[in-house]
């Protein structure tokens, strides 16, 4: 932006900033048009109109102090008045008198002042439709009222109503064509960032030609990545047959040899867990439909079922409750992953929630040897083996346990952030999943 401290002002919306976008044009248009209004025309016609009254003031106090005597001037003034529709009064005026909102008797004023020499007060204040204009003339003060319409135009304000009130109407017409023309994108939004979580929402392209356009490739690509997962299972299925009967007779074979084959045994055992593993980083986490779940149970029943298999994992302050959209046996497969990491890599394994308005943390730390903060990326990466404290010498496996946790995390539209424990010295895992906006 050419300023950016305005950035920080402005709508974060789509609909926000299409509707300054929308109404901001029209107020200055009307801002624009009614100075103009009120500079070149309105206070033209003004003054113009209070020339008038000007000239014929001043045929009036020619005449006055034409006459033969006071009565005289009395008499001839009452007469020109009533001729030049105006009417003499007994109250005269001194200086200026006129409301603090009427901005054309700045004009009025001003006009008179300067064509009628002789001017020694008016009133604009008299009444709302009448002005008290005093004369010195050579017979002395005389006084007039006339018509406020002699002096500027009546009713200028209904300009400035029609078009405010027309201005107004549009505006809702045409928010109301942009709401039409903006709700595919926020559709198409909603659908691919539930497609991201693992759901499926139906869309049905709408809108103009360029949104349809976009809700149909959309629609092509989802169709394409379920095709693509679809296969995957397929093949999967095909691995798991093929692979374990093999597997199965090989184990049973060397079973019913004289010979020691421990060694070739556990070799078997081996190839068994790293095909389990394969199998659960590709395993299709589609398949399983999002409910609402309580986030806080389930991490209960993970803790519980890795203190029955012998793990010493406690939980760190309480576990709320916290109600969201999840695919429990996904995320009771990623608590798992990262409790049985813990403990194989350490000796305790602590778990926490912190739960907000917006979204919650899952805390797994352990008080193993950690991972180094340039290492963080590499063991996100699936088959990927570190050196050091968490190396094959020490804990059998091929690399997918922290693997296997993210792909859950971004299935669920989350993020996984690795880090050093503050309370046992190991690694810290933080899971943070998004929770929809209140409606």
């Amino acid at each position: 932006m050419i300023f950016p401290w305005l950035k920080r002002y402005m709508p974060r919306s789509l609909y926000g900033r299409a509707a300054l976008i929308l109404i901001l044009p029209v107020a200055v248009l009307q801002i624009v048009v009614a100075v103009a209004f009120a500079q070149r025309h309105f206070d033209g016609v003004t003054e113009q109109m209070s020339r008038v009254l000007a000239i014929e003031l001043r045929y009036l106090t020619s005449q006055i102090n034409n006459a033969a005597g006071a009565e005289t001037a009395v008499v001839e003034a009452g007469r020109i008045a009533r001729a030049l529709d105006m009417e003499l009064t007994a109250d005269p005026v001194d200086g200026v008198i006129k409301g603090w909102s009427d901005i054309s008797g700045i004009t009025i004023a001003r006009v008179l002042n300067d064509e009628v020499p002789k001017l020694s007060g008016i009133n604009l204040a008299l009444e709302p439709s009448l002005v008290g204009v005093t004369l010195s003339t050579d017979h002395g003060l005389f006084t007039v009222t006339l018509d406020r319409r002699r002096l500027s135009p009546k009713n200028p304000h209904q300009l400035f109503v029609w078009m405010v009130a027309i201005g107004a109407v549009m505006l809702v017409i045409s928010y109301m064509f942009l709401r039409n023309q903006l709700r595919p994108v926020k559709r198409l939004a909603v659908a691919a960032a539930a497609f991201g979580r693992g759901q499926v929402v139906s869309l049905t392209p709408t809108g103009a030609t360029e949104m349809r356009a976009a809700g149909t490739a959309f629609l092509d690509m989802r169709a394409r990545i379920e095709r693509q997962a679809q296969q995957r299972r397929l093949m999967l299925s095909g691995i798991s047959h093929d692979l374990r009967t093999p597997l199965t007779r090989m184990r049973l074979g060397l079973s019913l040899m004289d010979e020691d084959t421990s060694e070739l045994e556990g070799d078997v055992d081996a190839m068994q867990q790293m095909l389990d593993a394969f199998l659960n980083f590709a395993r299709d986490e589609g398949t399983e439909e999002t409910e609402i779940a309580d986030l806080g149970q389930l991490i209960t029943d993970a803790i519980q079922q890795s203190q029955r298999a012998g793990f010493d994992v406690t939980a760190i302050g309480a576990i709320s409750t916290a109600s969201m959209p999840l695919r429990p046996m996904a995320i009771g497969r990623l608590l798992d992953n990262l409790i049985s990491n813990g403990a194989k890599y350490g000796t305790r394994v602590g778990v926490s929630l912190a739960v907000s308005e917006r979204s919650v943390c899952i805390t797994i730390e352990d008080d193993g040897p950690g991972i180094e903060p340039e290492f963080y990326d590499t063991a996100l990466r699936p088959f990927t083996r570190l050196e050091g404290g968490r190396n094959q010498n020490k804990v059998a496996g091929v690399g997918l346990g922290l693997a296997i946790a993210n792909d859950i995390v971004r299935s669920h539209g989350g993020s996984l952030r690795l880090g050093v424990s503050d309370a046992l010295g190991g690694l810290r895992v933080d899971v943070v999943l998004s929770r929809p906006a209140p409606n």
